[in-house]
């Protein structure tokens, strides 16, 4: 990806910033600067300002007092946040996120229709510098990591649905060479694997990056620097959000220890004063002392409770086998979308879903939920089990003119008023909040009072399907918390990589029809993925339009010679991969062998299994070298036919 043309020390300064929404102050006398180069992460609760922080470097809004300083000619990217429409093919949406390209190529064909050569060859200059020749490969790698099937390249706006839509806006976005990338919560529409995409790509972006996100590991793996808003103030921090948590922590016992401090000081003149304020020979001490109370700077005492503060109340029963899927088949239509699920859920299991959008996560969950029957097979729900569901759709079934109360005593009727407000609180909806109609609340608000609900009814098996879409930090860390308290059984599907990390000990992943155990973590999923991509980078080039005289025949028959060219390396790349599984396999059995007592003392056994080791560890390498020269073979042979497909297209 090409960067801008030009490099820029200082690309925003905010001076003395107030700015107000309605009555409330959002931010008040901020005071900050973002200088080239940084990657910043803006972290803080829902209402603080982060969003309204973007539209003013947009200019989208205006300060009520103080300045946005920014060089004139910041190139700037962002997502738009309106979902596009109409018939234009996607991969033309996309390639219009490149305006220079554009423009480019509408003045090229005005040149060429007016027969100026000399403007002819100035544009072709151009379009080569800007990497234009290869425009169409590289929107096709941003739609292809962003999770949309090749055939879909040349599809319609109109025939993809709104969380498509959205990541045509991101793709669209990352097309763009900027100075400036702008992103709010770009990981809301996304996939686990589609995440994992956007974050490699991100990491390797030339542009300064601004990240408006909930997700912690994602701001962990790209952010160098955080901003953190919190009442009306703005305060940044060098480091990722981790190491902005733990300064903020430190920060947060010195505020406390000074705090306490200028409470006993100020109770100690307090104290003179109350003393002796009557007696006349020491009314001007005390009159001294109360003035230096005064004039005392206010240390606010450091606010460490969250606003959320709920837990699982514990099933009323949990049976040994709470659900068990033998051989099911689930799908739509006549034909299964997954085939042969076999699976056995017990209390305490702690499952995570993974796969691409479309794959059939959420078919499963349907499945395991009983709102979809099984196309073939078993799926036995135990007779006591109590499912709490947490679906994507929950939202749209909340009802508007009904206060959050009122959603849980229609769920409750038994419950007592005082009943009802004590739980709301804990997902803070406290006082007037939980008694008005839910209408305006933010799409944040929502989820956290159809998460409540959820909560409320005592599952003995939680399904939760992308339950952290629009919560922030807080309720995710309070989410974690509750969880890890919890006596029932976890199915999950989420993109947020924290809350699987600390909740799930199980992976499944669903590909290809099946549904089957991933073995590894999170971090070799993402470097399964990674290997996945790379074998696979070019294989989805968008397909051409065959015109009036066209050469569709031709590119057909290139296609399946470049195919049969790449069979040899794909088949060592599956080969090495296999070969690597079964010896990472065979040295984690000798590890484990090597650590039982029986064994630790014998020196003789102890030696024989570290050759053994040793021997493996040499093959293990032998065949890593193997997958890197064959994955970098392919990727050469299809860099190749990409620039040769281009070139013939210009």
């Amino acid at each position: 990806m090409a960067a801008a043309s030009f490099t820029i020390t200082l690309m925003i300064a905010l001076k003395d910033l107030t700015l107000r929404r309605g009555s409330r102050k959002l931010l008040e006398n901020v005071n900050v600067r973002f200088q080239g180069g940084q990657r910043i992460g803006i972290v803080g609760q829902n209402g603080t300002g982060k969003t309204s922080l973007f539209a003013l470097m947009l200019g989208e809004l205006s300060a009520d007092s103080g300045d946005v300083e920014m060089p004139p000619n910041l190139d700037i990217a962002t997502v738009r946040q309106h979902s596009p429409a109409g018939e234009q093919p996607a991969i033309e949406f996309v390639l219009d996120g490149d305006s220079e390209l554009r423009s480019v190529e509408a003045r090229l064909a005005k040149a060429e229709e007016d027969g100026d050569g000399h403007a002819i060859a100035e544009l072709h200059g151009r379009l080569g510098e800007i990497d234009g020749y290869a425009a169409v490969a590289r929107a096709a790698r941003l739609l292809h990591g962003l999770g949309f099937a090749p055939e879909t390249h040349y599809a319609p706006l109109d025939s993809f649905s709104g969380g498509w839509r959205m990541r045509l806006n991101l793709a669209a976005a990352l097309m763009r060479r900027c100075d400036l990338l702008l992103l709010d919560e770009p990981t809301n529409h996304l996939d686990m694997d589609a995440v994992f995409w956007l974050q490699e790509y991100l990491a390797s972006h030339p542009a300064t990056l601004i990240i408006i996100s909930h997700d912690r590991d994602f701001l962990d793996a790209l952010t160098s620097h955080t901003l953190h808003l919190e009442g009306g103030r703005a305060v940044l921090y060098t480091g990722n959000y981790s190491e902005f948590e733990t300064m903020r922590a430190e920060a947060k016992l010195q505020q406390q220890a000074a705090y306490e401090n200028q409470q006993k000081k100020m109770a100690q003149l307090q104290g003179f004063v109350d003393r002796f304020r009557a007696q006349a020979t020491k009314a001007r001490q005390a009159q001294s002392k109360l003035k230096q109370m005064e004039r005392m700077e206010k240390v606010e005492a450091a606010h460490w409770d969250t606003p959320f503060s709920f837990g699982f109340r514990d099933p009323d029963r949990l049976p040994e086998t709470l659900l068990r899927l033998d051989k099911a088949h689930a799908g739509y239509g006549e034909v299964p979308l997954i085939s042969d699920i076999k699976l056995r859920i017990v209390p305490g299991d702690r499952l995570a879903i993974l796969g691409r959008n479309g794959a059939g996560k959420s078919t499963v969950m349907k499945l395991l939920a009983g709102e979809l029957a099984p196309m073939g097979g078993e799926v036995q729900h135990d007779k006591y089990i109590k499912i709490g569901y947490f679906a994507q759709h929950q939202l749209e079934i909340l009802d508007d003119s009904a206060s959050a109360a009122q959603h849980l005593q229609r769920q409750a009727p038994r419950a007592s008023e005082q009943e009802i407000r004590d739980f709301l609180g804990g997902f803070d909806f406290h006082g007037d909040k939980a008694l008005e109609p839910i209408a305006p609340f933010s799409g944040g608000e929502k989820a956290r009072l159809a998460l409540a609900l959820v909560v409320y009814e005592k599952p003995n098996l939680l399904l939760l399907d992308e339950p952290t879409n629009h919560l922030d930090l807080d309720m995710r860390h309070a989410l974690e918390t509750a969880l890890a308290g919890y006596t029932g059984a976890v199915i999950m599907i989420a993109h947020d990589r924290h809350l699987i990390d600390s909740t799930c000990d199980q992976l499944w992943r669903v590909d290809d029809g099946s549904l089957a155990p991933f073995d590894g973590d999170l971090d070799d999923y993402a470097k399964w993925l990674t290997r996945q991509n790379s074998a696979r980078e070019g294989g989805d080039k968008p397909k051409k339009t065959t015109t009036a005289g066209g050469n569709g025949a031709g590119n057909r028959r290139d296609a399946a010679v470049q195919r049969e060219q790449e069979k040899p390396l794909r088949r060592a790349i599956k080969q090495a991969e296999a070969d690597m599984a079964r010896l990472e396999d065979k040295i984690t059995a000798i590890e484990k062998e090597m650590a039982k007592p029986s064994v630790y003392g014998n020196n003789t056994e102890i030696a024989r299994l570290s050759q053994d080791q040793g021997k493996l560890r040499k093959q293990l390498d032998k065949a890593e070298a193997l997958w890197i020269e064959n994955a970098e073979a392919l990727e050469s042979a299809q860099s190749k036919a990409g620039n040769k497909s281009a070139a013939s297209a210009a």
